[in-house]
């Protein structure tokens, strides 16, 4: 239950600091992305170390860079898509997740294998 709390803790902490960071920047739209996935990848890394060992982080870290890389190439694809053909979001998202599966997949097998 203390994991629980200390998450919650750091995680909120963490969470409040980068949406403080966010308002100080233009457009406000960055906001978000300040506020979500950074701030709660911080926490978690700062919780695993405490409990796993900077070896585990790392590993961890190494896994969260290559989700990233892989969602950038989705997000793009998506955008593309979405702006050339007009499509609808829901099907363009939907069948652009075997993409991101792929291309994390890809990139798992060369860098973290």
């Amino acid at each position: 239950m203390s994991e629980i709390v200390l998450r919650f803790l750091i995680g909120g902490a963490v969470v409040s600091a980068f949406a403080l960071l966010g308002d100080l920047f233009k457009p406000k739209s960055f906001a978000g992305l300040f506020g979500a996935a950074p701030s709660v990848a911080l926490a978690t890394l700062a919780l695993t170390l405490s409990l796993e060992g900077a070896r585990y982080v790392a590993t961890e870290a190494r896994s969260m860079v290559v989700g990233a890389i892989a969602f950038l190439v989705y997000a793009s694809v998506v955008s593309w898509v979405m702006m050339h053909y007009k499509w609808r979001a829901l099907p363009v998202t939907a069948s652009s997740i075997l993409l991101w599966f792929g291309v994390a997949f890809g990139l798992w097998c060369v860098c973290l294998r």
